[in-house]
């Protein structure tokens, strides 16, 4: 997958741009308020992106946050919603205000979106409102059910080791909060062992 583009900026068309990365152009669309903030034509800029590959082809979409490409990754996900209407909402709304909205069920704010009536607002709000209760950030955040289900592992991986409650409790101290159970497991046998 393309994860980002690092390029010149070639040019741009009312709803793409063209980034010229190695002697290859990539046309990427994008939301209006995207391309209105990208460089002029001619400097140097970073775009994260989404590849979509469909039967008919592949098409490319560029954003300048990355919390914008996740809202649109969140958008695409829900029925009756394209990539197409996806960059409209993103070009009527910045991602936290859109985000908000969401959260606080605001169907009126979201049919302002073109294309988007009021049942594809109100499917929209309906499936997407639970991941973005805690506005935009909300996806970014680690499910903590994640986090402390590997933590609950490595500490009975380690129980079963013969460590005591204390010391197992003091090698856990500062690991990563994203860690998996098997790089908290050695993060804290590194500690045990020193």
């Amino acid at each position: 997958m393309i994860a980002f583009l690092d390029g010149i900026v070639a040019g741009k068309t009312p709803a793409s741009a063209l980034i010229s990365v190695g002697g290859v152009g990539f046309e990427v669309g994008m939301s209006a308020s995207s391309l209105s903030k990208l460089p002029p034509t001619g400097e140097r800029a970073v775009v994260h992106t989404h590849l979509q590959v469909r039967d008919d082809g592949m098409s490319l979409f560029g954003f300048l946050t990355l919390e914008e490409k996740a809202l649109f990754e969140k958008l695409i996900t829900v029925s009756g919603v394209g990539p197409k209407v996806a960059l409209a909402a993103l070009s009527s709304y910045a991602p936290d205000q859109l985000a908000d909205l969401i959260a606080a069920q605001d169907v009126t704010a979201v049919q302002r979106i073109p294309g988007v009536g009021k049942k594809t607002a109100s499917r929209i709000i309906l499936e997407l409102k639970g991941s973005l209760d805690a506005g935009i950030g909300g996806l970014f955040a680690k499910d903590e059910a994640q986090v402390s289900k590997a933590v609950e592992g490595a500490t009975e991986a380690l129980l079963s080791m013969g460590f005591t409650t204390t010391e197992i409790n003091l090698s856990l101290a500062g690991a990563p909060e994203d860690a998996s159970e098997t790089a908290l497991l050695q993060y804290a046998l590194k500690k045990l062992g020193s």
